[in-house]
């Protein structure tokens, strides 16, 4: 899967929207009613990094893997870095975004919910 295509996967999940935000941040955050479930990094040296929140067993199992490392600032929440998202299969890729889709959507209010669905 390439990123264009992972940021197309994500983008057409329910009530997802991507936002870009500028200088400091220089990313593009996806998110579910203000909730966020990934993000891209935008700018060099780390171009097209992705972020997403894990479980914490899941934490501890991807940090192992070569090319994923816990997100800058995030990792304290279970949030991993894929730094080359073409190195893994589309469907693990899938499945990781949907949990952490999932994760955000339970966050949301009973109302915020029925919304979406």
């Amino acid at each position: 899967m390439t990123t264009d295509e992972l940021k197309q996967f994500c983008a057409a999940l329910p009530g997802a929207q991507a936002v870009l935000y500028g200088p400091p941040s220089n990313i593009l955050l996806c998110e579910v009613s203000g909730k966020k479930f990934a993000y891209f990094k935008t700018s060099a040296p780390e171009q097209w990094r992705f972020s997403l929140r894990v479980s914490a067993e899941r934490f501890i199992e991807l940090t192992d893997m070569p090319g994923i490392k816990p997100a800058r600032y995030m990792g304290r929440f279970h949030w991993v870095t894929i730094v080359d998202v073409a190195r893994f299969p589309a469907d693990y890729l899938a499945e990781l975004v949907r949990d952490s889709y999932a994760r955000a959507v339970a966050s949301l209010t009973r109302a915020q919910r029925a919304a979406i669905a």
